[in-house]
């Protein structure tokens, strides 16, 4: 197990774990640890707590130091991704051709392109998310999973966590853990951003729209994409309100090109020599401080070198991950299910809307794993930390540029895939070593 883990004696003391077991619950009410039930999704006066971890999770300090410390980086990476149609082009084009998702978006892209952006402030709340990988020779790294550019969630719910943390090791008697708690407040940091974007447009009339279409004739100042990740979340008209909005004057949060910034097949590119120098053609250590963090990421395009990708993942499948250009947890594939799905695809251009990624292999830890419904075991777990970005750009000026804030999910180890939305991570914090 990792350093810095809960002992042992008091994961095995049954009596105190169900007490403590209540004793979080009622904290993570009391603290707005909430989520509506399943079963009343639509009735805001049935709650029960989010799902969470009893007791908070080791993370190494210098690793999660270096999240943070990146962070503001990959802000201005994705920032001039953004603005780089060629790039996009380019890097895209190969993923177009068979990911129907994603080429509709690049056809909104390709439109408000040519008719020419309509709003010169830039709004970005993103979160970058590592795992720490563990060497046969004991030797860690922060790996880098994914960035997220659109609907990058749970600032609201990780504020919230530590508190209850804290009040948890306090009652198990553990001082000197609870005094490492972090303070946390990303919900505070995205807001700001919002609100600086906000103040830019203008306006003290014009509101912010989130999941809701604003009746009537209110202004809009800023779009915040609640969902849009996925092709489930879109019927033909709403492939027409993406369009109005992206092509309205309002901030979109995130804009297509922002969008499309994050998706796995640019995460691949990224990773190829001298992509980086172009975005940072006169800071090497930026280059050096992202480049870090990347795994191995492998192309699936047509061709010699997605020939040989095909081939390394097929003879050790359990040393990768497919990756779709999906988001929301859920979507990629492992182990023997690799080599089902490359059998498929592996004669045809089907194959290049993936791409093949090195797996990750954290320290697991054991811990409780608090859900609604789910008998609650002790359980082998593994962590995910991310890294919430937000930046507000006019023009060319860059006016806010912060990491503000972090999120620990943790997951069995049984579960190959998927996040807290997908009912398999719950939420944690680091307790750092």
């Amino acid at each position: 197990m990792a350093s810095g883990s809960i002992p042992e004696q008091l994961l095995m003391n049954d009596e105190l774990i169900r007490s403590l077991i209540e004793v979080a619950k009622d904290t993570a009410l009391l603290h707005g640890v909430l989520m509506r039930t399943t079963e009343s999704p639509n009735f805001p006066e049935v709650v029960t707590h989010a799902p969470f971890t009893l007791f908070p999770s080791p993370v190494p300090k210098g690793l999660f130091e270096q999240a943070l410390k990146v962070q503001t980086l990959f802000n201005q990476l994705v920032d001039r991704i953004s603005q780089d149609p060629c790039f996009l082009e380019e890097a895209l084009a190969s993923t177009i051709k068979v990911d129907k998702f994603t080429a509709r978006l690049f056809d909104i892209y390709r439109h408000v392109l040519k008719e020419g952006r309509s709003q010169s402030i830039v709004l970005g709340l993103n979160r970058s998310d590592y795992m720490v990988d563990q060497r046969p020779d004991g030797s860690t790294s922060l790996k880098q999973i994914e960035i997220n550019t659109i609907a990058a969630s749970f600032g609201g719910l990780s504020s919230q966590t530590p508190a209850v943390h804290r009040h948890i090791l306090k009652v198990a008697g553990l001082l000197e853990e609870q005094k490492k708690v972090l303070n946390n407040d990303p919900a505070a940091g995205l807001a700001a951003a919002l609100a600086k974007a906000w103040q830019l447009y203008g306006s003290e009339r014009c509101v912010v729209l989130g999941n809701r279409f604003v009746q009537g004739s209110q202004e809009v100042a800023i779009v915040y994409f609640r969902n849009g990740y996925m092709p489930q979340n879109y019927t033909e008209q709403s492939w027409e309100a993406r369009l109005m909005m992206e092509r309205s004057k309002a901030v979109k949060c995130p804009d297509i090109s922002t969008h499309l910034a994050g998706t796995k097949k640019v995460q691949q590119v990224l990773t190829q020599p001298g992509v980086l120098e172009k975005f940072f053609p006169d800071d090497p250590e930026a280059v050096t401080q992202i480049r870090a963090t990347f795994a191995g990421l492998y192309t699936l395009d047509m061709g010699a070198e997605g020939e040989k990708t095909v081939a390394m993942a097929l003879e050790k499948p359990d040393q990768f991950v497919l990756k779709p250009q999906r988001e929301g947890g859920g979507n990629n594939v492992y182990g023997a299910d690799i080599c089902r799905v490359l059998e498929k695809v592996k004669g045809g251009s089907e194959r290049m809307a993936y791409i093949l990624m090195d797996k990750i292999f954290p320290q697991p830890v054991q811990n409780y794993l608090l859900r609604q419904g789910t008998p609650v075991k002790l359980s082998t777990c593994i962590s995910e930390l991310g890294a919430f970005g937000a930046y507000v750009r006019q023009g060319t000026e860059m006016l806010l540029n912060e990491c503000v804030g972090h999120l620990l999910r943790t997951k069995s180890i049984e579960h190959a895939d998927g996040g807290v939305a997908a009912g398999v991570a719950v939420l944690d914090n680091p307790l750092l070593f």
